[in-house]
């Protein structure tokens, strides 16, 4: 019986200049992580399917995700072909993507998504997975450079459209994402708020809240720092 081959390849219109492009993706069977950090970094025994979010228009160089939106405004395709079209030179990401490839078209999104002024959770989500590479790597200060980066992202996005100021799951990673940076005491508010919080009802995040919270009293205590004096996650 032959081996599965982990990638296939999809068709994607540009939301730039409507180029049909193939792209791949990991086979939905082969997307089992091995393990998973508690910021939700996913490890994997094959191919990395994180590699492959990113889909990169060989034609202008436009490069989104799934969560981009499906057509630019005028103001936007003006804006990238000023910033960035101009100085394209035709690549195709359609095939097999190392470490490096990858980390190249989540910069590029990162890039495209910063000049059409893209939706603020799509900028946190591209700033996390580039600090997701860097761990990979064991490339702990860009790993933190980028952390911090998403950290301001996505407060950016509690503030302006967190859904009635009770998303769980992105109080939770602002929490997280503390925690990994050493801010103990911000990171100690933001998973009280939300273990506290009566109109959350997301029993998975406040318990994954319970313990990180958990986690960092010891993590406080390992660094001899005093822990004593936080609350616990009762």
């Amino acid at each position: 019986m032959s081996e599965l081959i982990p990638l296939y390849s999809i068709k994607v219109k540009c939301c730039n200049c409507e180029h049909e492009f193939s792209t791949s993706r990991v086979r939905p069977s082969l997307k089992k992580a091995t393990r998973r950090d508690a910021d939700f970094c996913s490890y994997y025994k094959d191919e990395n399917p994180d590699y492959y979010v990113v889909r990169v228009c060989p034609n202008c160089g436009f490069a989104s995700t799934e969560n981009s939106a499906d057509k630019l405004a005028d103001w936007q395709r003006k804006a990238f072909d000023e910033q960035i079209r101009k100085r394209w030179k035709s690549r195709d990401f359609g095939e097999q993507r190392s470490w490096d490839i990858a980390l190249e078209t989540y910069k590029l999104s990162l890039i495209c998504a910063q000049c059409i002024n893209d939706k603020d959770r799509i900028i946190a989500s591209l700033l996390h997975h580039i600090a997701w590479l860097y761990r990979y790597q064991g490339d702990s200060v860009q790993e933190q450079r980028f952390l911090r980066f998403s950290l301001e992202a996505y407060i950016k996005v509690y503030e302006t459209d967190g859904v009635g100021g009770n998303d769980a799951r992105l109080m939770y990673l602002i929490g997280e994402l503390n925690r990994r940076i050493g801010e103990f005491s911000t990171a100690v508010k933001w998973f009280s708020r939300l273990v506290n919080d009566q109109r959350i009802v997301d029993a998975a995040m406040i318990r994954a809240a319970r313990e990180q919270w958990a986690v960092l009293r010891e993590q406080m205590r390992g660094e001899g720092l005093d822990a004593d004096g936080l609350p616990s996650a009762t």
